[in-house]
């Protein structure tokens, strides 16, 4: 399997990175100029209002918009000095023994938030979330700093090994090894699964770059006034390395010269055996164009995705909700609908995971699997669909099988979908994807016209409107608004636009001086009169 990392960055608005197996794209990062990305970022910031009912900080950390912390992300050193609160957590007063899984901790043992804060109370932040539509950046107080194969907790205080890596004996034989590095007291290390197969040499030099940096931002937390930055991330080309680039990658491919020195500077100072990998694409053709990614691209923007062999599968998104439907469309397996419906769902299980991670969909995903009646069948696709997320780096959860086909699960939400990124609501539809017709337009320039002749300080009327809705209205409706003219003793002229959106409504009515009369439009228009 040949897999490559293509990156594009001659654009200096838009940076894009795709991970190729066998010419098949299988991940996507974007990330535009102006759109910059805060989440990893790490900031001293101030309290600016507390909300006990929903048990929440907003935080100023110096961006123009405030950030939300909630106080399940409140590290234990904020309040270790605060009274015993109940529960045998770390609001009990004992030293803490690192982050708990959300589902492990006791969020009863916590004072209230209100307790631990007050408003002008400077606090350590770093974002978890960017901004997704109203809602402000997510904050947390456990600081996270990654490097190649370690990374640093301040808050944990002990060492560590990811969760991904699930081999027991794997699992001791690292914890061994950090242990050995003797890491400072006071701060905590974690073992990335980057780390699984490197020497003892490689860990300790990782090590050491993390306290250099720490080291670095306790200096800036202590000079500086909130709000303030404290740490930035890397650019998305080193970030993307250190996260994704292992020994499965034949190659990184980077399309601009000083992306390329900054990357091949990044790779000889953490992994110099694999520099030669780091190469410039100097041809012609634009890489993706080469590659064929800007179709692949092209294709996940759009709502139907075929599957191999037949069917499809149907994505929906709204702001909390991505719902997947699994049509079998033209696929038929020996005739045996039981059959085609499993050949189906296992092939819309992997393509719905790949889906997943190249639109970066989150929040909570319902699938609707076409409904299979054999249970060994349906516990397969159950299997397939965990075993396609394994690759996925956002943390995902899921559900077993309901007995109406439905698989739920929910995937972590970190930034906006690529969906968001890329394209904004249509000025015609607001988003929703349908427009009136003409016929309905125009049934509601005659009620908005009944409505307005009536009036006795009216006597000219000017209906702005979309072309066919005036096509319709002068052939269907042309008796109807001669007799409105000889009701209201009143001139309607209809004024006819084709660089308008079908649901233009506009009205100017005038009166016998020729002033302008304030009318109301009903689709809310308002009128300029």
């Amino acid at each position: 399997m040949k897999k490559e990392m293509l990156v594009n960055v001659l654009q200096p608005e838009e940076s894009r990175i795709a991970v190729v197996e066998d010419s098949v794209l299988e991940e996507l990062y974007v990330e535009r100029s102006s759109l910059e990305s805060y989440v990893g970022n790490i900031y001293k910031g101030k309290i600016v209002n507390i909300e006990p009912s929903i048990q929440a900080a907003f935080v100023d950390f110096g961006v123009g918009r405030n950030g939300f912390l909630h106080v399940s992300d409140v590290e234990y050193q904020y309040y270790k000095h605060l009274p015993q609160s109940g529960g045998n957590g770390r609001g009990s007063g004992r030293p803490t023994k690192g982050r708990r899984r959300p589902s492990e901790r006791n969020e009863r043992s916590k004072p209230p938030i209100q307790e631990i804060f007050r408003r002008g109370s400077e606090v350590l932040v770093q974002v978890i979330k960017e901004a997704v539509g109203t809602k402000g950046p997510t904050l947390s107080t456990y600081i996270s700093i990654p490097g190649r194969y370690l990374v640093l907790m301040p808050g944990l205080q002990r060492v560590g090994v990811s969760r991904k890596i699930a081999d027991d004996d794997l699992r001791k034989k690292l914890r061994t090894i950090l242990e050995e590095l003797d890491p400072p007291e006071g701060l905590g290390f974690i073992i990335r699964t980057a780390g699984i197969d490197r020497t003892k040499k490689d860990l300790q030099r990782d090590l050491s770059y993390l306290l250099r940096l720490w080291r670095t931002i306790v200096r800036r937390l202590k000079k500086t006034v909130a709000p303030v930055d404290i740490y930035q991330e890397n650019d998305l080309i080193i970030r993307t390395i250190r996260d994704i680039y292992n020994n499965e990658i034949d190659a990184v491919w980077i399309d601009e010269e000083g992306a390329y020195q900054r990357a091949r500077e990044f790779v000889k100072a953490v992994l110099p055996r694999h520099v030669n990998r780091i190469k410039y694409f100097e041809g012609k053709e634009p890489i993706f164009h080469k590659y064929n990614i800007e179709e692949e691209i092209a294709r996940i923007q759009q709502r139907q995705v075929p599957l191999e062999g037949g069917g499809s599968i149907v994505i929906d998104q709204t702001e909390a909700l991505v719902a997947i439907d699994v049509n079998s469309g033209n696929f038929r397996a020996d005739n045996n609908a039981e059959e085609t419906a499993y050949q189906v769902n296992l092939r819309a299980a992997t393509e719905i995971c790949r889906q997943l991670r190249l639109r970066d969909l989150g929040g909570v995903v319902v699938n609707d699997f076409i409904d299979m009646r054999d249970e060994r069948h349906r516990r397969s696709v159950e299997r397939t669909l965990r075993e396609a997320i394994r690759r996925d780096r956002a943390r995902i959860k899921v559900l077993r099988i309901s007995p109406f086909g439905l698989i739920e699960m929910t995937r972590q939400r970190i930034r906006p979908s690529l969906k968001r990124s890329v394209f904004e609501d249509c000025p015609c539809c607001k988003g929703a994807g349908l427009v009136k017709t003409a016929e309905s337009m125009a049934i509601e320039v005659i009620r908005v016209l009944l409505n307005t002749i009536s009036r006795d300080d009216v006597s000219g009327i000017s209906v702005e409107i979309h072309e066919q809705v005036a096509d319709y209205l002068n052939n269907k409706k042309r008796r109807d608004i001669a007799s409105f003219e000889e009701q209201g003793s009143v001139d309607i002229n209809l004024v006819s636009r084709t660089d308008v959106g079908p649901e233009h409504l506009i009205m100017r009515c005038t009166d016998a001086t020729g002033n302008e009369v304030k009318i109301m439009a009903e689709n809310g228009s308002k009128s300029r009169k």
